[in-house]
């Protein structure tokens, strides 16, 4: 008996769809007219949109599916499709690298998203609608430090931080207070379950140690 092995087998191109997609493209391809590989090809496109279907929240899913397709059979397959055939030269072209952003931030528990929205807010010519973006700005600086610190922050510490980082120029009135965040554990329910085991454990070692000194008793004698 001879055994299948994938290592024996045609390479997987796209492995997302299976081997049987695969198989089947490779069947409509060597369909000897063009009626019937439009045929197939459609209830392929129709079985990997249903394989895939994450891809109908992509923008025109539709092309994606026709374009692997053509992928899985290797630019081979020739049928009517409703959009243009993907050029093979394109599976070679490699992207441009991102370049790093190479930006120094002053206080990096606030982000530089923190420092563009103090930019913007100095710009701003509207005083009303100043106060309004400073007041919602240190909210968000006193909500970042507490996910970043897990620890409580004065205001005076983040009027501290917006001063600084707007060079004086960003302040909010005395009567002004930031909303209040509240520092969360990680897992409370966790540490509850260690206390527990915890007393349970004192509570079980608490009762062998009496059950040891009672067996070394002697009974007394009348």
């Amino acid at each position: 008996m001879k055994f299948d092995y994938n290592t024996t087998r045609s390479h997987l191109i796209l492995s997302e769809y299976g081997r049987n997609v695969q198989n089947m493209v490779k069947y409509i391809c060597g369909l000897p007219t063009r009626e019937e590989r439009n045929k197939y090809a459609q209830a392929v496109i129709d079985l990997m949109g249903f394989l895939q279907p994450h891809l109908r929240d992509v923008a025109d899913f539709k092309h994606k599916l026709w374009d692997h397709l053509h992928i899985i059979s290797n630019y081979q397959i020739d049928v009517d499709s409703p959009y243009p055939k993907p050029l093979i030269e394109n599976a070679y072209i490699k992207p441009e690298p991102l370049k790093y952003p190479q930006q120094r931030i002053t206080y990096k528990h606030y982000g530089k998203t923190v420092e563009k929205l103090i930019e913007k807010a100095m710009r701003e010519e509207d005083e009303n609608v100043k106060k309004e973006m400073v007041q919602g700005i240190a909210n968000f600086m006193k909500m970042a430090y507490v996910s970043f610190n897990k620890d409580n922050v004065s205001d005076e510490t983040i009027l501290k931080d917006l001063h600084d980082l707007s060079g004086g120029l960003l302040r909010l009135d005395d009567n002004v207070n930031l909303a209040k965040v509240e520092v969360r554990q990680t897992n409370p329910r966790q540490n509850n379950n260690n206390n527990r085991g915890r007393s349970n454990g004192g509570k079980k070692h608490q009762n062998n140690n009496n059950n040891n000194n009672n067996r070394g008793r002697s009974k007394p004698k009348y």
